[in-house]
């Protein structure tokens, strides 16, 4: 492919970023929004949402993908089969928790995931439960442990940190809110209740 081919396609794959960006922002206001408000919040043409995506599913569907990869990617970079597991497990999870701050509205959608997304879902469930086998083997979790239910209760942990309202006590309204905005913060509670418990957290 010359560089003017490189180039268009650069060009594509930049307008369908800023559509779909555009699409969750919009949609997480107005679940009903038409594609040209979404075209009017990416700054493009209506014909060119209609260019790139068939139909309003089409959009969802491009959504969800992106979102997966993008966990995925964040998970990725936490080093998840190298990097000591206590630290890749804490980095992939606030990694998580940024990406999914971001796409609140497409995954949490009460719909049944499009073929290629639950492709990308289950190279992530893959990276994960690799991260806790991992974790066992070193120590960090006891060698009895059951790693199917481990694994489903840091994904149930993991979405009600990143998903989940929590609510702001009266007497310490702001220290609850920097916690509920903080990945890290948020990232060393939810392992922290997964190894110890709630009995094992500090105000």
């Amino acid at each position: 492919m010359g560089t003017t081919g490189r180039r268009l396609r650069a060009d594509a794959e930049r307008s369908i970023r800023a559509i779909v960006v555009a699409a969750e922002e919009v949609f997480s206001r107005n679940p009903a929004a038409t594609m040209e408000q979404i075209a009017e919040e990416a700054g493009v043409a209506r014909t060119t949402i209609h260019r790139r995506f068939a139909s309003r599913e089409a959009l969802l569907e491009a959504m969800e993908v992106t979102a997966w990869q993008e966990i995925g990617d964040a998970i990725d970079a936490a080093r998840p089969y190298t990097a000591p597991p206590q630290v890749a497990l804490h980095e992939a999870t606030a990694n998580v928790l940024r990406i999914k701050f971001g796409w609140r509205f497409t995954l949490t959608r009460p719909v049944p995931l499009s073929e290629q997304a639950r492709t990308i879902q289950a190279e992530v469930m893959a990276k994960c439960a690799a991260a806790f086998t991992r974790a066992r083997e070193s120590g960090m979790l006891p060698s009895t442990t059951d790693l199917s239910w481990t694994q489903r209760a840091y994904l149930a942990l993991l979405s009600e940190a990143a998903h989940g309202s929590t609510g702001q006590p009266e007497s310490n309204p702001g220290k609850d809110q920097e916690t509920s905005d903080d990945p890290d913060l948020l990232a060393a509670r939810v392992l922290g209740t997964l190894l110890h418990g709630v009995t094992g957290l500090r105000d």
